[in-house]
């Protein structure tokens, strides 16, 4: 069971997590990124906007 822990953890180790992976493709595209920033913002803003204007 040891030797089985030991591989996992070292497979785990070796592979970068998901938020250096995510940081790592902020740095290399900084416009896709913006334009998924920009588009994930106007998509909350119309969400709520359009709840408001159902539930006033």
């Amino acid at each position: 069971m040891s030797e089985q822990s030991a591989h996992t953890q070292q497979t785990n180790s070796n592979q970068p997590s998901y938020t250096k992976l995510a940081m790592r493709n902020m740095v290399r595209k900084p416009s896709k990124s913006l334009q998924h920033f920009f588009l994930s913002t106007i998509g909350l803003l119309a969400l709520f906007i359009g709840l408001s204007y159902l539930t006033r």
